[in-house]
């Protein structure tokens, strides 16, 4: 989840959200200083400087110790996940802001023109962060730069601590009636076509001040950015089984594809018979993808062999197009061309075979807590899909 809050979390020293932490769980400034090593006053400016950050208060200064509003009691959380994933005490949010700049832009001239930090600021950053964890972050390529295996690793876990701190932010906004913060979907082709923008739609009636950004692409070019935390939930056909441990799905509808062709197809004025499909060419999702994946099924199980596919594609649109002047097939979702099926401009060929189903869903990363806004957005989702279960489509 990125907004303009993304802005703000760089203002925030990492030693005092820990050390407000540290309070939260010991109860008193005079425990935290011990357990972080800090002198009382140095914990009790430390925690000043943050309320005056956040412009609310995170205690209650009790005679018996220190109390925690009901922001301290959204915010500490995230900033225990956000530490859990930085893991050295010793990395400042500087350094953690550098990592990430460098491995966005690709190079330090490109970080520090996208950041608007000194070069030498980025440089210094980097290399304190590489001598305070002893690993090479940083490896030099012929004449430019790359992060190490060990780089890489980090900055995933710094983009999550980037998201933790975001979210909580948001937290704190809605804690005032502020319907702050944003929800990052990557989309993929078929949320696209009624889910996704019904969902949105409805999102944006009840709460027009959150954000919503959409990243559309494939499950190979979402999934990582997912991981990162640069992404809150992928939606799209589920995968079985998942490519990594730390990835969730949730079913939301199946999905029944008809096979398509133009209006004009030579099958589409006859009785289709099953047999005839692998006469005609096809354009299809690439190797590995569900759909691609039944598709060869549908055939395999009937004994028939595979039709040419000399045209692989995820685009609807040019899927649409190539179909329109061409006697090409695919197999998709009624919903993904119902326009063209309305008009006449594309048929339904035949359904495809009863067992031939896709699970409509979304990814999240196992340990990803949303905030309450996304949490409204989820169940948007959830209520939307219903509606496509229940209301008939039209071919």
């Amino acid at each position: 989840m990125l907004s303009v809050n993304v802005m703000v979390i760089w203002d925030f020293n990492l030693r005092h959200l820990r050390a407000a932490a540290t309070i939260s769980r010991l109860g008193s400034v005079s425990a935290a200083a011990d357990a972080v090593h800090l002198t009382q006053p140095a914990i009790t400016q430390a925690l000043a400087r943050l309320e005056g950050q956040l412009g609310q208060p995170l205690f209650l200064r009790r005679p018996d110790g220190m109390e925690p509003t009901p922001a301290a009691m959204l915010l500490v959380p995230r900033i225990d996940a956000a530490m859990a994933q930085v893991a050295s005490q010793r990395v400042t949010m500087p350094q953690l802001r550098a990592l990430i700049a460098l491995a966005d832009a690709g190079s330090y001239a490109a970080a520090s023109a996208q950041t608007g930090l000194a070069q030498p600021s980025l440089h210094r950053a980097i290399a304190d962060l590489s001598l305070v964890l002893r690993r090479d972050l940083v490896e030099r390529r012929g004449r430019g730069i790359a992060l190490t295996a060990q780089g890489r690793r980090l900055v995933r876990s710094f983009r999550l601590a980037r998201a933790e701190l975001v979210a909580g932010l948001s937290e704190l906004a809605a804690l005032d009636g502020v319907d702050a913060g944003q929800i990052s979907v990557g989309a993929m082709p078929l949320s696209r076509a009624r889910l996704l923008p019904s969902a949105v739609a409805a999102f944006h009636r009840a709460h027009p001040q959150a954000g919503v950004r959409i990243m559309e692409g494939s499950f190979a070019e979402l999934v990582e950015p997912l991981r990162d935390g640069d992404l809150d939930i992928l939606l799209g056909a589920l995968r079985e089984p998942l490519p990594a441990p730390d990835l969730v799905q949730r079913r939301l509808f199946d999905d029944r594809p008809v096979i398509v062709g133009r209006y004009a197809h030579p099958l589409a004025s006859t009785a289709m018979h099953f047999g005839r499909l692998p006469d005609y060419p096809w354009i299809l999702p690439g190797t590995g993808t569900p759909l691609r994946q039944q598709w060869e099924r549908m055939f395999m199980d009937r004994g028939l062999t595979l039709p040419p596919v000399p045209v692989e594609c995820g685009s609807v649109m040019t899927i649409r197009q190539i179909l329109m002047d061409s006697n090409f097939l695919t197999l998709l979702s009624p919903d993904q061309l119902a326009v063209e099926l309305d008009a006449g401009l594309l048929v339904r060929i035949c359904d495809a075979p009863p067992g031939l189903v896709r699970t409509i869903g979304m990814t999240t990363r196992a340990d990803w807590r949303p905030t309450r806004m996304q949490g409204l957005f989820i169940d948007l989702l959830a209520e939307t899909a219903d509606e496509m279960r229940t209301v008939p489509k039209k071919l």
